[in-house]
């Protein structure tokens, strides 16, 4: 597994340091996020919500949740319980303001925690959802068989996460795009400027499509399919337990 880490001349773990990071661009995330991806990143969580919604969860946990626009997008589901949980207060705090402005305080619990050593007993969960986290992961598969320990039997996992597309001359725009303009753009606009250059290189360098779907398999998880979105640049992944 990549050991693509944000700040290269840093000690600290990649776990550490990827909060540290999401601290420092928490206030900049969302309106960076909808200028870097087109805002075509609102279609791709819509379409995660679709495929949660088929299976008709009491309870739903968010990981990686940031500053919430997937939890609360999974509000629009009949979920009594959501649980959005990220390893960055910094973000998290951003996303409690986002979800008492939408009145969904009664909904949607915001909860600081580590993905690869969950706060919850053992089948816990009808639904769990990941969007843009599973890469930022210190430790790919602990935090994957966590998921697995808390998802009831049954429950259904959604990924949502980058991914290369295959086809020319896709491919070679996407590179260009994410090896030279994102991390610019990023330079230009965020407080941290290492921040966008890990995001691109840890996308560029985590395992996708069916590579992905492998490791998943490894863990236990089964009816395992995916489903690329727009052309190929970020990948929904679907399983249960």
């Amino acid at each position: 597994m990549s050991k693509v880490k944000p700040y290269k001349n840093s000690a600290l773990g990649k776990k550490e340091q990827v909060t540290k990071m999401f601290d420092n661009i928490s206030s900049d995330y969302d309106g960076l996020n909808r200028v870097i991806s087109f805002g075509i990143d609102i279609k791709w969580r819509k379409n995660v919500v679709k495929i949660i919604n088929k299976s008709n969860p009491e309870s739903i946990l968010d990981i990686a949740t940031g500053t919430g626009d997937l939890a609360i997008n999974l509000s629009e589901t009949n979920a009594t319980k959501i649980v959005g949980l990220d390893i960055s207060s910094g973000m998290l705090e951003i996303g409690k303001e986002k979800v008492k402005r939408k009145g969904l305080d009664s909904k949607i619990e915001m909860v600081l925690g580590d993905s690869e050593k969950l706060p919850f007993k053992n089948d816990t969960f009808d639904a769990i959802t990941v969007a843009f986290g599973v890469r930022n992961f210190e430790n790919l598969e602990s935090g994957l068989k966590e998921i697995y320990r808390v998802l009831k039997p049954n429950g259904t996992f959604v990924i949502l996460e980058t991914s290369i597309p295959t086809k020319a001359p896709f491919k070679q725009g996407y590179n260009l795009y994410t090896k030279n303009i994102m991390p610019l753009i990023g330079k230009i606009f965020s407080k941290d400027r290492s921040a966008y250059q890990y995001l691109s290189e840890s996308a560029s360098v985590f395992p996708y499509g069916e590579a992905l779907n492998n490791i998943l398999r490894k863990i236990g998880f089964i009816n395992v399919e995916d489903f690329p979105q727009t052309l190929g640049v970020a990948t929904i992944y679907k399983s249960s337990k």
